[in-house]
């Protein structure tokens, strides 16, 4: 039975934009695709020194287990483009899985809910728009935490 998964989107490399509504059509490689937020504009959380991102975030509806959905978010990052440079270091695509279903996963390189999921502004801005069940997460951010994730017309 196809579980409701939480993938977070961002880029800062290139044509940031296009590279997150391209992210989107491959999404839907991996299942239903149910909802597409629109894009916000963040600063750089981590690394700083680097342009801003754009985020997003989507609902598939997937028949893959957490571990092989991780596999196919790698597997399409490095197809489009994506190299390894250094943490939160700038990336021409990152693909994030949030939430999967209520499933709990806790191992050395996959931690869902994501592990820094409830500090994020730029993640749950664009998941609350998509899914009010994060609403409240994000209400729990300080105000200027949310008011620094700036959502783009126009796309």
């Amino acid at each position: 039975m196809p579980e409701r998964v939480a993938i977070g989107i961002g880029s800062n490399v290139g044509d940031a934009q296009s590279h997150v509504l391209h992210a989107f059509e491959r999404l839907a490689e991996l299942g239903t695709l149910v909802a597409c937020s629109p894009l916000y504009r963040s600063a750089p959380w981590g690394v700083t020194e680097q342009e801003p991102f754009v985020n997003a975030a989507a609902i598939v509806e997937t028949e893959l287990e957490p571990r092989p959905l991780l596999a196919e978010l790698k597997r399409i990052e490095t197809q489009e483009g994506r190299v390894a440079t250094f943490r939160w270091g700038p990336r021409v695509l990152d693909l994030d899985i949030l939430a999967y279903g209520e499933r709990r996963v806790d191992e050395p390189d996959l931690v869902i809910p994501h592990a820094r999921l409830y500090e994020r502004a730029f993640a749950l801005v664009p998941l609350a728009a998509i899914d009010p069940r994060w609403v409240p997460a994000l209400d729990a951010l300080p105000p200027g935490e949310r008011a620094a994730v700036v959502e783009l017309v126009g796309r």
